[in-house]
């Protein structure tokens, strides 16, 4: 019998990534959630390198890191719904802009919410600026796939929950209809998708959890753009 183990946190947008992929595959699998301010032995012990989730483990074998799990899931379970296009161009294509979600997009979309003053003015410039080539890249396509929800829907799904959270968080926004048409309207569309919808974190908790980190960190909840 087959056993699927992902080890994860509840908020990370990483291991959620993971969730929604072996969800749209079907795949049966068992959550484990780790409290990474007192990982578990298991998790240390599945992922020595770099500690932290998510972590699948497929019949006892670990694989680590997200990128590296999607690709992992689309080549074991194949017979339906691949993430991945076949050419191999359009295959690199997709790893580039993942890597750039991962490396760019995402750690000044962080910054600029758990920052201030000059540090969050200098985020705010990085992300609108990241943001401005995927809405260029996405260039009204209904997935970035094209008319199927792919490998960077899953990776770029993070900015259908969490941008609205962090408005609510914070009354900062970074995502507007106007300057993203684009991104906006695929943002919809992949919310909608009913499994991306299913299996979302708790608003209201998540909102708190950013709340509580910004205070933590001395930001005042009510700074404006």
């Amino acid at each position: 019998m087959e056993e699927v183990k992902l080890f994860r946190t509840w908020a990370s947008p990483f291991g959620l990534r993971t969730v929604w992929a072996l969800k749209l595959k079907g795949v049966e699998y068992e959550t484990i959630y780790e409290d990474l301010a007192n990982k578990s032995s298991l998790l240390l012990e599945y992922n020595p390198v770099h500690k932290t989730i998510p972590v699948l483990l497929h019949n006892g074998t670990p694989i680590c890191e997200s990128l590296v799990i999607l690709e992992y899931i689309d080549e074991t379970w194949n017979t339906t719904n691949r993430f991945l296009p076949k050419d191999p161009l359009a295959r690199a294509t997709s790893r580039f802009w993942a890597k750039f979600n991962d490396e760019q997009v995402f750690p000044s979309f962080i910054r600029y919410y758990m920052s201030q003053g000059k540090d969050q003015e200098e985020a705010k410039e990085k992300v609108l600026e990241s943001l401005k080539l995927v809405e260029g890249y996405l260039n009204g396509k209904k997935f970035f796939n094209g008319e199927t929800c792919g490998f960077l829907d899953i990776v770029f799904g993070w900015m259908a929950h969490y941008p609205g959270v962090m408005r609510k968080a914070t009354n900062l926004s970074l995502l507007d209809e106007e300057t993203f048409p684009y991104l906006s309207t695929w943002m919809k569309q992949f919310h909608d998708i009913p499994v991306i919808k299913e299996n979302l974190p708790d608003e209201e908790v998540l909102i708190l959890k950013f709340q509580e980190m910004r205070e933590a960190r001395g930001i005042s909840i009510s700074t404006e753009n």
